[in-house]
C-alpha cells in the first residue's frame, strides 16, 4: 500500500491538473464580448463531438465552436510552450533572466515570419512556421556567437540577447515600413504585439502537437535538466551527454517558440515569469517543474486572452499588452524576493 501511494498521488495530481485545464478552457470559451453560460459551452461540445442533438442558438454555437474554443486551445498551447521554453533556457544557461523573448528567439521568429509574409522569401515553398523557425535559429545563433565573443560570464548571454532582440526587432520594423502597405503594416504591427483574433481550428492542428511534443521531450530530459542545475561539468560527470542535450533542448525550445510566434505573434514575460512561479509552488525538480510550468502557462494565457477581450468594451487589446501588464510587476516582485537567484 505504501509503495502505491506515490502513484496515487501522481494520478491525483494529473487528474486535478486536467480538471483545471478543462475548466480554464471552458471559461475561455464562455467569457467574451457576449457572455455565454458554461452549460451552453458543454452542450455545444456534445453536439459537435458526439452529435448529441441539443437545441441551441446557431449564433451561440457558432461563436463557441468557430471562434472562442479554438482560440482558447491555441492560447493554452502557446502559454505552455513559452513556459517550457523558459524552463529549458533558464536551466541550461543557469540564468534566472533567460527566456525566448529576452534571448532574441521571439524577435528572430518574428523577423522570419514577416519575411515570408511580406517579402515572399522562399518563393511560396516556405510556410510561415518554417520561416519563423529559421528566424529563431538564426537569432539564437547570433546571440550565442555574440555571447561567446563577449565572454563566459552569466550576464553575457543576457546582454547579447538584448542586443539580438533589438537587432531583429529593428529588421522586422524595417521590413514592415519598407515593403508593406498601410493595411499590411497595421495588421503586422498588431500581430507582433500578440493577437489571437485570427486563430482557427487549423492552427489548433499545429499548436497542440507542438506543445505536447515539447512537453514530452522536456520530461524525457528532466533528469538531465536536474543535473544541469549544478553546472555542465557536474552533468557530464553524471553521464549526461551535455552537447547532445544542449542541441536537442535548444532546438525544441526554438521549434515551440517559432511555431507559437508564427500563429499569435511575439508575447513577452510568459517564458520569463511562469517558471519562477512554478518553482515557488513545486520546487526545482524538473519532473514536477515542467508539467507545473506548462499548466500554469496555459491557464495564464487563457486568462490573459479573456482579459484582452473584455477589459475595454468593444475593443480587443493585443494579448502581449496584457501579459506585460501582469508579467512585469510579477517579475519585479520575484526579483525582490529572490535576489540571490541572480
Amino acid at each position: 500500500m505504501t509503495a502505491d501511494r506515490p502513484i496515487l498521488l501522481l494520478a491525483g495530481a494529473a487528474f486535478a491538473a486536467l480538471v483545471l485545464l478543462v475548466a480554464a478552457l471552458g471559461v475561455g470559451a464562455a467569457v467574451g464580448e457576449t457572455a455565454i453560460p458554461l452549460d451552453i459551452v458543454a452542450k455545444t461540445l456534445a453536439n459537435r463531438l458526439w452529435q448529441a442533438g441539443y437545441a441551441l442558438e446557431p449564433i451561440d454555437e457558432g461563436i463557441i465552436w468557430n471562434y472562442r474554443l479554438s482560440r482558447a486551445i491555441v492560447a493554452a498551447c502557446c502559454g505552455s510552450a513559452l513556459a517550457l521554453s523558459g524552463v529549458i533556457l533558464q536551466s541550461l544557461l543557469r540564468n534566472a533572466l533567460a527566456d525566448p523573448y529576452i534571448l532574441g528567439i521571439s524577435a528572430g521568429a518574428s523577423t522570419g515570419a514577416v519575411s515570408i509574409a511580406i517579402l515572399g522569401f522562399g518563393a511560396g515553398l516556405l510556410t510561415l512556421p518554417i520561416g519563423a523557425f529559421i528566424g529563431a535559429l538564426i537569432a539564437f545563433g547570433f546571440v550565442s556567437a555574440l555571447a561567446v565573443r563577449a565572454g563566459r560570464g552569466t550576464g553575457a548571454i543576457i546582454l547579447a540577447g538584448v542586443a539580438g532582440s533589438q537587432l531583429f526587432n529593428a529588421l522586422t520594423s524595417f521590413i514592415v515600413t519598407k515593403a508593406a502597405n498601410a493595411e499590411q503594416a497595421r495588421a503586422i504591427m498588431f500581430w507582433l504585439l500578440g493577437n489571437l483574433s485570427g486563430v482557427r481550428w487549423p492552427d489548433v492542428g499545429l499548436a497542440v502537437p507542438v506543445a505536447l511534443f515539447g512537453l514530452l521531450v522536456c520530461l524525457w530530459h528532466a533528469r538531465a535538466l536536474d543535473a544541469f542545475t549544478f553546472g555542465t561539468e557536474s552533468a557530464a560527470s553524471l553521464g549526461i551527454p551535455v552537447r547532445r542535450v544542449y542541441v536537442v533542448l535548444i532546438a525544441v525550445s526554438a521549434v515551440m517558440t517559432a511555431s507559437m510566434v508564427s500563429m499569435v505573434g511575439s508575447i513577452g514575460f510568459v517564458g520569463l515569469v511562469i517558471p519562477h512561479v512554478a518553482r515557488m509552488l513545486v520546487g526545482v525538480r524538473h519532473g514536477l517543474l515542467l508539467p507545473a510550468s506548462a499548466l500554469i502557462g496555459a491557464i495564464f494565457m487563457i486568462a490573459a486572452d479573456v482579459l484582452s477581450r473584455i477589459i475595454i468594451p468593444g475593443q480587443v487589446l493585443p494579448i502581449g499588452v496584457i501579459t506585460a501588464l501582469f508579467g512585469a510587476p510579477a517579475f519585479a516582485l520575484i526579483l525582490s524576493q529572490r535576489r540571490s537567484a541572480l
